[in-house]
């Protein structure tokens, strides 16, 4: 099962793609920066990936891989 969920922001910057799903990593003025890195944790321990494509000015869509169970 594959599920992609796309927003039209100002997309990540390179210098911090590798930390994005870090805990407690934020770009933001409020927040704890937990929600990327516990859905990172929920997605691999169900066996699933997460990754994420972007281009600055335009946008990031981030796509879920889950293994389908029966």
């Amino acid at each position: 099962v594959t599920i992609c969920v796309e927003d039209n922001g100002d997309g990540i910057d390179d210098d911090v793609r590798d930390k994005i799903f870090r805990p407690n990593f934020t770009t933001k003025s409020t927040g704890m920066g937990l929600g990327l890195a516990i859905t990172k944790t929920i997605v691999s321990n169900s066996g699933g990936q997460i990754d994420f494509k972007t281009q600055i000015g335009q946008g990031t869509t981030f796509r879920v891989e889950l293994p389908r169970t029966h």
